[in-house]
């Protein structure tokens, strides 16, 4: 998952409402938004390799994602991120709990953006900065540095929310299906050469061999109940299909 936007209004009917986007390369194997066959009560795509996902929720309202974080210097690491994610919605620690845990096996991850939380708390942990967080209420955005780290997209992203928090699904969709890309100047620089920084600058990135996999949009109500929505893509920005779900208050 490369840009997550979302508004936390705890203390109110709908505490939570996220989009995000999960950029991956296209060979790399996965599986749409589903219930998990082997974790009843869980759902959310899956890398097929790893067997780990960007984002999650549990039928009791317990959710995860998951950003990247963009750093050519970082040396590779043998733990996949996607079981940060996966690991938590199995389990039943808080998420103040977890992150503690997390804390201390970091280093065996290269690095990430982890986002955990239910109806009643949200938190966040960004592994190059060490000290989960506990969020209060406001409109933030993830891409694959630090929160809110004024990227043009993620700027784009998360000021078009904010102006639509309450709106249908449709128009947040159309916010995650953005693929202009910014002037040169305003370019971040990570590392990487011009044309690849440009390729990813957008919100929704296309291309043969890389892009945007995923557009999810998650609600999450105070009584515990939620709506997610994802839509699949291929190649060059190819519709691959849709699914929806849904749970009962608690």
């Amino acid at each position: 998952m490369c840009l997550i936007v979302f508004a936390w209004r705890p203390n109110t009917p709908v505490p939570l409402r996220l989009a995000a986007n999960r950029d991956e390369f296209y060979s790399r194997a996965s599986a749409p938004l589903a219930e998990w066959a082997d974790a009843p009560g869980l759902f959310g795509g899956r890398d097929l390799e790893a067997g780990g996902t960007w984002l999650g929720i549990t039928r009791s309202g317990r959710f995860a994602a998951l950003t990247n974080i963009r750093d050519t210097s970082q040396p590779l690491r043998s733990r996949s991120r996607g079981e940060l994610t996966s690991t938590f919605l199995r389990g039943d620690c808080t998420p103040q709990t977890y992150l503690q845990q997390v804390m201390e096996d970091a280093q065996q991850y290269a690095g990430f953006n982890l986002l955990l939380g239910d109806s009643r708390q949200l938190w966040h942990f960004n592994s190059q900065e060490g000290q989960p967080r506990q969020l209060n209420s406001g409109v933030y955005g993830l891409a694959n540095a630090s929160l809110d780290t004024p990227w043009p997209k993620l700027l784009q992203a998360r000021d078009a929310l904010a102006r639509a928090i309450d709106a249908e699904d449709e128009q947040l969709l159309e916010i995650m299906a953005d693929g202009r890309q910014p002037s040169a100047h305003l370019l971040p620089n990570t590392g990487l050469d011009e044309e690849t920084e440009r390729l990813l600058s957008s919100v929704f990135i296309v291309s043969p061999t890389y892009g945007t996999r995923a557009s999810t949009l998650l609600t999450l109500h105070q009584d515990g109940s939620w709506q997610i929505r994802e839509r699949s893509f291929g190649r060059n920005g190819v519709w691959l299909g849709e699914v929806q779900l849904c749970s009962s208050p608690l």
